[in-house]
């Protein structure tokens, strides 16, 4: 082939040259898709014809970047091409011509590393591939001082050494001749380059060496210029103030040491090593580059053959500067270049390493003087180095153990965490090496137990760098800059690796046990070492589990040593050390192991109780969690380890022994100084053991100690002395009295004033005064508690006997009230303990110290400082329990005090729930208050009886409250009184009325009432008093409550109300009251169900409250009764739905049981409640059930009235309320509800509505004339039919069976008017007007969840309020439909009126009808006269004026079954037929839809006549914009295809052939429909088109991928099988291929080109290529640039890529070689003459 694009005839070739050049155009197109598509070709014909490419590339490149917007993309293709020259191709003058083209665009730009540039780069780096002394020829032209693009020319030579290091490196003393002449006028910004190409040269020569010998290259030329340039770049560059230039610099450096001359390296180390290191301090890169540059220098002047460069000295500055690097990687917390800080720290080893190779000795004494310098820093740094080299340097090392431990020795008290964590982890290496031995070794394990207990408070004090200078030989000395690098180390960090490091060599190092043992326990004792106790404890039980002691043995080994705590001591420490159960490190179970394992150290009949005890203690604390949910484990914790105590002293039995572990108590104060909780249970332990001990001299010693010992400040160290002087009064309380009296005369001041003196404002420290008179106070509390009864009463007597108590009122702190309060509290409690004992007496001015405590638990106005929730309520809890106390003692509570007391507490049941574990003891002290108030005040029953009420009354807030926790607390206080007031007052009275002695008669306990001197008919109250309608309805409720406590608590309550009534006189004369007998039996049932409660929690609640409302029904009074009614709209209204629910239950049952005995006023108010609770209760269920209880009352008496009164109030609310917007409904809607679900209402309820709407009927054709629309406004606006469409709508929605069959006698003309009316409405809608539309949709909806047609309301709510006219229509359809489904018999009656209202003139009326009866026609079968009037009646108007009506006929006519569409086949095809040409769209998309259906049954006979108009037809609508109308045109066209048989068939195939390349090129199309209608077309036709090749092509997943790269495979593929198999249609394929051209879909016009050029790559057809080749490829180099879509632009490069691939590459490389000789010839010419 020829090159030229003009040619024309069939022999002319592609004009490839034009390809090349729209590709290369292409290549600045403002689409990055069609950049990379012609790039991709570019790529692609590069190889086959280099030359041409490079040409046009050179051509456009010409002119320069200012011309070319894309000049990198073309100079990456011309890369490409240059690099696929074959050696022969190579033209070194066109290699000269393109070098300077690209050299001369560099120049050109004052630019610095565009990617423009380095694409140019490129270039010039392939053309050096072939030809490298002309790229390196035409680089050094420009490699002058005074060129701009000198450092380009330069970067290009360092990538193609990076690239080519064989054949650059023997032309780098070319190289380096010409730039070292320039390398002095290098300007700052452009050094880094050119120390970026001197790394790059020496990196090459370095490659070189790996396969040739460097010999030859390094000549004396090339080491000078080396020289040299190492001494530029040392002496002048590493100096910039440019950081790049110094990290550029110091790279290239590191990389020519190896290089230059041994000589010359020494001379340059002075200068270059400090160069260096001045880069640390920077970022992590930085420091990582200046490492590796260290490390290649180190191995450069250490590990040469001739010996080292450096002598150590010279080296420290080094190692002295690269011990802060490893700071500054351990300091990397946040971990975001942590890859970057490891390599940094690794190289920073091998750098010590390599050090070490040479001068280990010396660097190990440096390192060791590092650390004696205790400069955080260099230490740290030092550590981590002997870490990484004692295992690897240990030979050379091991004469140094001995200065190596001396030297760590020195660092065990540093404060540094970072040094600390960095000489634990070396401690654990010498450890493995055995290095730890004796004495040392004994510091090194006490140091870990140091860090091991380190608490989480502890922070490690860290410095910056200290600025310092360090002189070194002669030659050389800089400056250290500062460095501010902090060693990020947490305590937890250096805890954990220190427990570690201690268990692994107690654990793995069997050398180290004589180190451990007995060592370790002396880690047991000091303070500091408190925080480590678990993991020594651990270590101490893996020691002794493995070495199995003797019991003598242990003993020995221990008293061998006198550093070693006595047995006493550590067993007071261990068990004191056991208070927190929940420890870290489980130190609780671990204390207790080794208390196991110690056990031979301890007196011999201890080691068995040990061993029974332990266990069990470890048994306790072993489940954490489940310890957690025990609110009192520490508590109960603590009096385990004091019974254990004790019980180990009873089993002792030596007083030596015993006060030996006295005296160790005494001596460990100091351990807990600041430390409450343990200093606490040490004040128990301790007076425990003063408890058993005899000598009171001792005791009274020990007191004085633990007294002084005591920091009374603190509430817990303060409750612990206390309690442990209680213990002691146990067997020492005239001791402990005395101690107590000389403390308060110490102070000067008698008993009481010193015990209340700092109540007083007066007082000169008055929070010291709060805390020694609240020691004080808690102390004789506790001496009262556990001294005998016998000895206090006296001592009671003259605390309480004087006025100083009023300074109570005075107290400040908090915890001090509390400790007073509690104080009081077990004073009162010793004299009830007393009274127990049988020794009684009164508390004198008791009412006074009730003043006083409600004061306390009060909080003052005047004081903020200890305002704290919490405490409050502790103090307020405790003064509950307190006041409750004070209540119980005699003398009796009085009016005053009663009242007082009640007005403090009873607001306490508002209280939140939380925090509970302090709010829930709080409340049950309460109602033990209250309930000690109910007993202690009043004479007589009479007097309780109104205390009673009152209470009660109280409380009722709280039991009806909305609260959970209220009601329960109210309703429990509620109770609990109950109970005590029927022991109180119940006598021998009969509760059934019954003469003389019965069995009825209750034995009493009279004792509470001894006082009394009344008979009992004045002792009790009357039934009357009680008010029990009122106390019914208040309790009722909670007998259906939610919560299960309540619901058994209120039946009780109603339980004990009811036997207390019946236990009480009756008033004379009493003819209202039930027969008694009934009423106890009601009694004793009522009672059953609170057994059946209290033994069983899961039965049924609604069956107990049933069996509870049946009980009260009975066992009330007409007028009780008549009370309960009147006032049961607050219990229906009640906030609880279940106790609402159940309040309704239960006015039902009243209602219903005991309806006769209201009177017309009682049923009035009765009904005013009820609709009284409608209209407050909000909850749709809870308002049903009350509607249930007025339907049930309407029923019993009149329903006219309730009639009346609903339908009147629904009237009013529609024209006084907004309805819609109600809270929880419309009331009356309600009610219609209620009505219509009512057996008896229901009918009567509907043909009133019914009658209501046939008065206000619809209005009649006027509307249709145009004057109906007003009249239909005032239709719906009329309130009567607005009332009767919501009671219709009610009536549907509630009417549940009752009205369901109401409804379904009427369903016909129901549905039929409800269908009509939606037209109607929807034609109001789309004016605007929506509410007739959704008062009908509501209507609407309830008709169908009334007859049960569930599909028909979701349609209705997904689409009732589309006003389009499609999604109505739709709408219609579908409930058509759902009636046709679920009611096949109803269909004739409203077909026949649907049919009527086909003739209206009113539009939406007749489209409604059509809709209905289109759908109606599908289910149709076995009704053929019904079905022949429907036909006739779409046949005929299928030619309506509305559109809508004739795409509804029609889709009527094809939805009948398929036999009556068989029947019609004839008549709808014609149909069809005809409405294919219709002039609206939407009728097109019915027809072609309806035809695809109708095709898949109808009979060949039916078919033939018209298959070709069909296929025409079809075939139009293929290029439809309407891609849905397009998806079913290829569709049918599929379809038609199984008709094309018999004479037929060879027509039809014409038309297969004509619509086959559209099939192929909408595969691919926009739409996803049309994709898969065209697929499966395409496999239905693929027998017809006559190729069995086609069929395995069309079951390929590439005709059904989404990716536009398998689709052009397929393309492709298609193209090869025409071109192979269908030869004699191609000329027609592309005939249509090219009309595609011009598609209006530009995805469409990219398929046609790559299929047009597809098929003329593969063709050999030279008519074809004759026909279209040139039009073909004009239209794609057109289109490259014309078109303004991207994917057809990206199309016609990929496609002429194509082409050019397939055309003969050795035909327009020889035509194209010619041409470029003869041009370059010409050039020669013209150059030679100049």
């Amino acid at each position: 082939m020829a090159s030229s694009s003009s040619s024309s005839n069939s022999g002319d070739p592609l004009p490839a040259q034009e390809a090349v050049q729209a590709l290369v155009a292409s290549l600045a197109d403002d689409s990055s898709l069609v950049r990379e598509a012609s790039m991709a070709s570019l790529d692609e014909i590069a190889p086959l014809n280099p030359l041409l490419v490079l040409d046009c590339c050179s051509t456009v490149s010409r002119g320069g970047r200012r011309r070319f917007r894309n000049i990198s993309g073309v100079y990456q293709v011309m890369s490409f091409a240059i690099r696929a020259l074959n050696k022969d191709d190579v033209d070194p003058s066109y290699m000269t011509r393109i070098a300077k083209l690209v050299t001369s665009e560099l120049i050109s730009s004052k630019e610095l590393n565009a990617d423009w540039q380095r694409a140019a780069a490129g270039v010039l780096v392939s053309i050096g591939s072939h030809c490298p002394d002309l790229m390196m020829e035409e680089t050094f032209l420009h490699l002058s001082g005074t060129n701009s693009a000198l450092p380009a020319m330069v970067q290009i030579l360092a990538e193609f050494a990076a690239v080519d290091a064989v054949q650059f490196t023997p032309r780098l003393k070319a190289v380096l001749s010409r730039v070292l002449p320039i390398l002095g006028n290098v300007r700052e910004i452009h050094r880094a380059i050119f120390a970026n190409a001197f790394k790059c040269w020496c990196q090459a020569c370095w490659q070189y060496s790996v396969d040739f010998s460097l010999s030859l290259i390094l000549d004396g030329d090339v080491m000078s210029y080396i020289n040299s340039a190492f001494e530029l770049l040392l002496r002048v560059w590493a100096t910039s103030w440019d950081l790049k230039v110094r990290t550029s610099t110091v790279e290239a450096l590191g990389q020519m040491v190896g290089l230059v001359a041994r000589l010359q390296l020494k001379a340059a180390l002075p200068r270059l090593v400090p160069t260096i290191l001045e880069l640390y301090g920077k970022d992590q890169e930085v420091s990582f580059l200046a490492t590796c540059s260290l490390y290649n220098l180190l191995n450069a002047s250490l590990l040469s053959e001739s010996g080292p460069l450096l002598e150590f000295e010279d080296v420290k500055v080094i190692l002295s500067s690269l011990l802060p690097v490893i700071c500054s990687y351990n300091d990397n917390n946040d971990r975001s270049d942590f890859s970057m800080g490891l390599k940094t720290y690794n190289k920073v080893q091998h750098c010590f390493l390599t050090v070490g190779m040479v001068y280990s000795e010396e660097l190990f004494l440096f390192l060791l003087n590092k650390c004696r310098l205790k400069e955080q820093h260099l230490t740290f740094g030092a550590l981590c180095v002997l870490k990484h080299l004692l295992p690897r340097l240990a030979e050379a090392w091991h004469s140094k153990i001995l200065l190596l431990v001396e030297a760590m020795k020195l660092l065990l008290d540093e404060q540094s965490l970072g040094v600390r964590k960095a000489l634990s982890e070396l401690i654990m290496v010498m450890a493995s090496h055995c290095y730890l031995v004796g004495s040392s070794g004994e510091l090194f394990v006490e140091y870990l137990v140091r860090n091991c207990a380190m608490s989480d408070k502890e922070r490690d004090n860290l410095e910056s760098f200290k600025e310092y200078s360090r002189s070194g030989s002669s030659y050389y000395s800089f400056q250290y800059k500062r460095l501010e690098l902090k060693i990020g180390v947490c305590p937890s960090e250096l805890r954990a690796i220190s427990e570690k490091g201690l268990l692994l060599i107690t654990i793995t190092i069997p050398e180290m046990e004589h180190i451990l043992w007995p060592f370790l326990l002396k880690m047991i004792i000091p303070r500091d070492y408190s925080g480590g106790v678990a993991t020594v404890c651990r270590c101490i039980s893996e020691l002794c589990r493995r070495r199995s002691f003797p019991s003598d043995s242990m003993l020995s080994e221990c008293q061998a040593r006198s550093d070693i705590p006595q047995p006493e001591e550590l067993f007071a420490r261990l068990l004191v050390l056991l208070h927190d159960p929940l420890a870290r490190e489980q130190l609780a179970t671990q204390i207790l192991t080794a208390l196991c394992y110690l056990a031979p150290l301890f007196p011999k009949n201890m080691y068995l109780f040990l061993q029974d005890e332990i266990p069990k203690m470890k048994a306790y604390v072993s489940d954490t969690e489940d310890l957690k949910q025990d609110p009192s484990y520490q508590e109960t914790w603590d009096d385990m380890i004091v019974h254990f105590l004790a019980e180990s002293l009873d089993v002792v039995q030596d007083n030596n022994w015993i006060i030996s572990l006295g005296n160790a108590f005494a001596e460990q104060y100091e351990l807990y100084t600041f430390d409450d909780d343990h200093s606490a249970l040490l004040h128990r332990c301790f007076g425990m053991l003063l408890q058993k001990v005899d000598s009171r001299s001792y005791v009274r010693e020990k007191i004085d100690w633990m007294y002084k010992q005591a920091d009374i400040a603190c509430p817990t160290n303060r409750l612990g002395l206390a309690k442990a002087v209680g213990l002691v009064a146990a067997s020492h309380l005239d001791t402990v009295l005395e101690k107590l009296k000389s403390i308060l005369d110490n102070v000067g001041q008698s008993f009481v004033q010193r015990f209340l003196s700092f109540f007083s404002e007066r007082a000169k420290h008055m929070d010291d005064s709060d805390d020694i008179h609240a020691a004080l106070a808690l102390m004789y509390g506790y001496a009262a508690r556990y001294a005998p009864s016998t000895v206090i009463e006296a001592r009671i007597d003259a605390l309480v006997g004087t006025n100083m108590l009023s300074r109570l009122l005075h107290v400040q702190n908090p915890k001090a009230k509390q400790a007073v309060i509690t104080a009081i509290d077990l004073l009162g409690r010793a004299v009830i303990n007393a009274a127990g004992n049988g020794i009684s007496f009164p508390l004198k001015k008791r009412d006074l110290l009730l003043d006083y405590i409600v004061t306390l638990m009060g909080l003052d106005d005047d004081n903020d400082i200890y305002d704290s929730s919490i405490e409050l309520l502790h103090t307020q809890a405790l003064a509950l329990s307190a006041c409750t106390t004070l209540v119980s003692v005699e003398p009796k509570l009085t009016t005053e005090t009663r009242n007082l007391v009640m007005k403090a507490t009873l607001g306490l049941f508002a209280l939140p729930n939380e925090p509970s574990d302090v709010v829930n003891p709080l409340i049950d002290n309460l109602i033990t208050l209250l309930c000690a108030i109910l007993v202690t005040s009043g004479e007589d029953g009479r007097s309780r009886a109104e205390q009673l009420l009152y209470l009660l009354g109280q409380i009722d807030q709280y039991v009806s409250s909305p609260v959970d926790y209220q009601r329960r607390r109210g309703c429990l206080a509620a109770y609990e009184m109950l109970l005590k007031f029927r022991t109180l007052c119940v006598t021998g009275y009969c509760p059934v009325g019954c003469a003389g002695s019965c069995t009825h008669i209750k034995q009493v306990n009279r004792s509470l009432q001894r006082n009394s001197n009344l008979p009992s008919a004045f002792t009790l109250p009357s039934r009357d008093a009680l008010g029990l309608g009122n106390r019914i309805v208040s309790y009722l409720p909670r007998c259906a409550d939610t919560n299960s406590e309540v619901r058994k608590i209120s039946a009780q309550i109603i339980g004990q109300l009811f036997s207390i009534s019946l236990s009480l006189p009756r008033p004379v004369p009493h003819t209202s009251v039930t027969n008694s007998e009934m009423s106890y039996g009601a009694l004793s049932s009522l009672e059953d169900v609170i057994a059946i409660l209290r033994s069983d929690a899961s039965i049924d609640p609604s069956e107990v409250f049933n069996r509870v409302v049946s009980s009260v029904c009975t066992l009330l009074t007409t007028d009780e009764l008549v009370a309960t009614l009147s006032n049961c709209s607050a219990a229906i209204s009640d906030k609880i739905k279940q106790s609402a629910e159940g309040a309704i239950q239960a006015v039902v049952e009243f209602v219903t049981k005991r309806g006769n005995d209201l009177n017309e006023s009682a049923i009035s108010r009765t009904t005013q409640s009820l609709l009284t609770a409608t209209v407050h209760v909000t909850e749709k269920y809870l308002r049903q059930e009350i509607l249930g209880a007025i339907s049930n009352l309407a029923e019993t008496t009149s329903s006219r009235i309730v009639f009346s009164e609903v339908l009147a109030s629904a009237g009013r609310d529609i024209v006084t309320k907004d309805i819609s917007r109600l809270r929880g409904g419309w009331p009356m809607q309600d009610a219609f509800y209620a009505f219509s679900q009512h057996t008896v209402l229901s009918n009567l309820f509907l043909e009133h509505v019914l009658s209501v709407l046939n008065k206000t009927s619809a209005p009649k054709n006027d509307f249709a004339k145009g004057e109906g629309s007003s009249q239909l406004v005032d239709y719906m606006e009329d309130d009567i039919l607005h009332a009767a469409v919501f009671a219709l709508t009610s009536f549907f929605r509630g009417g549940g069976r009752i009205g369901k069959k109401s409804v379904e006698q009427k369903y016909a003309s129901v549905l039929a008017t409800l269908t009509l009316h939606l037209g109607s409405c929807h034609g109001l809608a789309s004016s605007g007007q929506q509410e007739p539309l959704r008062a009908l949709l509501a209507a609407f909806q309830g008709f169908c969840d009334c007859v049960g047609d569930l599909e028909m309301g979701k349609i209705l709510a997904r689409d009732g309020e589309q006003t389009e006219n499609e999604k109505w229509i739709s709408l219609i359809g579908d409930l058509a439909g759902c009636v046709s489904i679920k009611r096949p018999k109803e269909i004739p009656g409203i077909s026949l009126i649907l049919s009527k209202y086909l003739n209206r003139t009113l539009n939406v009326q007749r489209e409604a009808a059509a809709a209905a009866l289109s759908e109606f026609a599908r289910y149709s079968e076995g009704l053929s006269s019904l079905l022949e009037e429907i036909v006739e009646a779409l046949c005929r108007h299928v030619s309506d004026d509305s559109p809508t009506v004739r795409r509804l006929c029609l889709k009527g006519l094809v939805q009948m079954s398929s036999i009556h569409v068989n029947q019609y086949t004839t008549q709808v095809l014609g149909v069809i037929l005809a409405l294919l040409d219709d002039s609206n769209e939407s009728v097109q998309l019915t027809a072609v839809s309806c035809l695809l259906m109708v095709l898949e049954s109808s009979p060949n006979d039916a078919v033939e006549p018209i298959l070709l108009s069909l296929s025409v037809r079809l075939r139009n609508l293929q290029v439809c914009m309407n891609m849905k109308i397009r998806a079913h045109a290829f569709a049918a066209f599929g379809t038609l295809s199984k008709y094309g048989i018999g004479e037929l068939r060879d027509p039809f195939i014409e038309q297969v052939h004509a619509v086959f390349p559209r099939l192929v090129l909408h595969i691919h199309d926009e739409d996803r429909s049309v994709r898969q209608a065209c697929q499966n077309t395409l496999k239905r036709v693929a027998d017809l088109v006559g190729m069995e090749e086609m069929t395995v092509l069309f079951s390929t997943h590439r005709i059904s991928s989404d990716h536009r790269t398998d689709y052009e495979d397929f393309l492709r593929d298609i193209a090869k099988q025409i071109t192979q198999n269908l030869a004699s249609r191609s000329s027609t394929y592309m005939a249509s291929i090219v009309q595609a051209f011009d598609a209006p879909w530009p995805v469409i016009q990219a398929n046609a080109i790559y299929l047009s050029s597809s098929m003329l790559a593969l063709s050999d057809d030279h008519h074809i290529s004759a026909l279209y080749s040139s039009q073909v490829f004009s239209v794609l180099v057109g289109q490259t640039s014309q078109s303004a879509h991207e994917i057809v632009r990206a199309t016609c490069t990929s496609a002429i890529g194509l082409l050019l691939k397939a055309s003969n590459p050795s035909s327009w490389r020889n035509a194209r070689l010619d041409q470029l000789e003869s041009s370059r010839n010409s050039h020669e010419s013209d150059s030679s003459r100049m």
